[in-house]
């Protein structure tokens, strides 16, 4: 027993003893790789030393090179705006000398225009303005000095009365030779043996005797006296020809609107018959209602219904006929009577509305015909612009007249008859109403006198 146990222990120490030499070995190699690892962070320190001091020195060369990049973008900023004023400043001046050449070359074409107007209303006077040579005689200004002088003094001579020897036509056209007696350039009489009086521009220059009673004053300006008060017949210049104004005729008006222009004045008179024809009816139709009633109240209160009868047969209009028919039926009963009185009056109303709504009708069919005609001229017109163009006045007209005596035709047609039309209405309603009182008047007078009897 004894044996054994200090094998156990023998055994115990030996694996102690193996321990303790494999930790001896174990500790003898940490030792060698901390040293190692030491070794090795030293070496990682100095290369992180070197490194961050590279990094400063990246940082202030880069800080540096950015201050550097600011400074030369300032100054390239500020260059650049003090271009850009410059560039400003240029097109200023370059706008204003643009401005200036154009006023420039305004100013001589008002010069060369005012010029050519002076020039041809000098030449009608035999007066020529110089020309302007290259050698720099007869410049612009001397050219304007020349014109304004020679205008003055024609002003001056045209300002008073001149008399001259010259040829006028007469009113027949006849060409005759006499005295012209100028006032200012404004009025010009003519005096010869066949003739005298006021003269008009004929064209071309030449002079007609306008038909005018001034006899008297240019004979008395011959003879060197100032009648009071003086005709004049004034005009601004004698190459227009100024014709007489001819008033046209109804025919010729209506004519030059065109066949719509026939087309509503037919319109109108087929409602103005028909209105006539109307009111015929219609005063046919009335009759003094009161006047009746009075006559007929003694009559049917006293039971003479025959006596009424023949006073309603003798008095003509629709009232006196529906009270008939009511005088006839009116012993039966209310409801009866009623419908018969209210058949007489819608007979009646069959003739008092006749030709109503065509009258109305015509008078709204009239501006629409009117406007038609204004759509048809104008389109003629636009026609007319695109051929010829509108440099002629004489050439749009026919197509304006057109368009605008339509207009004015169908307004003419259309207010009086809607006004008439209207009237005629009012007083078919008044006859309507008319009936149906004077019918029921002399119903309730029938019963209230048999309830009594």
């Amino acid at each position: 027993m004894r044996t054994g146990m200090h094998a156990i222990t023998f055994f115990f120490l030996l694996f102690a003893f193996a321990g303790l030499q494999l930790t001896a070995a174990d500790s003898s190699r940490n030792t060698e790789l901390e040293q190692a690892y030491r070794k090795e962070f030293a070496f990682l320190e100095a290369e992180k030393k070197v490194l961050l001091k590279r990094i400063e020195e990246l940082d202030r060369e880069t800080a540096r090179k950015v201050v550097a990049a600011e400074q030369e973008i300032s100054a390239l900023q500020d260059k650049l705006l003090a271009l850009t004023a410059q560039a400003e400043r240029l097109a200023e001046l370059l706008y204003e000398a643009e401005r200036r050449e154009t006023a420039r070359t305004d100013s001589l074409d008002r010069l060369d225009t005012t010029l050519a107007q002076a020039g041809a209303l000098l030449e009608k006077f035999d007066i020529r303005i110089p020309e302007r040579s290259p050698e720099g005689t007869g410049t612009v200004v001397e050219q304007l000095d020349f014109a304004f002088l020679k205008a003055a003094d024609i002003l001056a001579e045209m300002a008073t009365v001149r008399r001259s020897t010259g040829e006028f036509f007469l009113e027949d056209g006849t060409k005759v030779s006499g005295e012209l007696i100028r006032v200012g350039n404004i009025a010009t009489y003519g005096v010869s043996e066949r003739g005298a009086g006021a003269l008009a521009p004929a064209g071309d220059g030449k002079l007609s005797l306008w038909p005018a009673p001034t006899d008297a004053v240019a004979r008395a300006l011959l003879a060197g006296t100032k009648p009071d008060p003086i005709s004049l017949f004034i005009y601004e210049s004698a190459d227009k020809r100024v014709e007489q104004e001819k008033k046209k005729s109804i025919l010729e008006y209506t004519t030059s609107g065109g066949t719509l222009a026939w087309v509503i004045v037919f319109v109108g008179v087929v409602a103005l018959l028909l209105s006539i024809v109307r009111a015929i009816f219609l005063r046919r139709s009335s009759t003094s209602t009161a006047l009746l009633l009075k006559q007929l109240e003694d009559m049917v209160q006293t039971g003479k219904i025959e006596e009424a009868l023949a006073l309603c047969k003798k008095t003509p209009g629709a009232t006196s006929r529906v009270i008939a028919a009511a005088l006839r039926n009116i012993e039966k009963e209310r409801e009866h009577l009623e419908d018969i009185i209210s058949e007489a009056i819608l007979h009646e109303n069959n003739y008092l509305d006749r030709f109503g709504q065509v009258i109305l009708v015509l008078a709204a069919v009239a501006p629409l015909l009117g406007l038609l005609g204004t759509v048809t001229g104008m389109i003629e017109t636009f026609d007319v612009i695109t051929e010829y163009g509108n440099s002629d006045p004489k050439m749009l007209s026919s197509g304006i007249s057109v368009a605008l005596i339509t207009t004015q035709y169908g307004l003419y047609v259309a207010i009086p008859t809607l006004f008439i039309g209207n009237l005629l209405n009012g007083w078919a309603e008044r006859i309507k109403d008319d009936m149906e009182q004077a019918a029921l008047r002399v119903t309730n007078l029938f019963q209230t006198t048999m309830r009594k009897g």
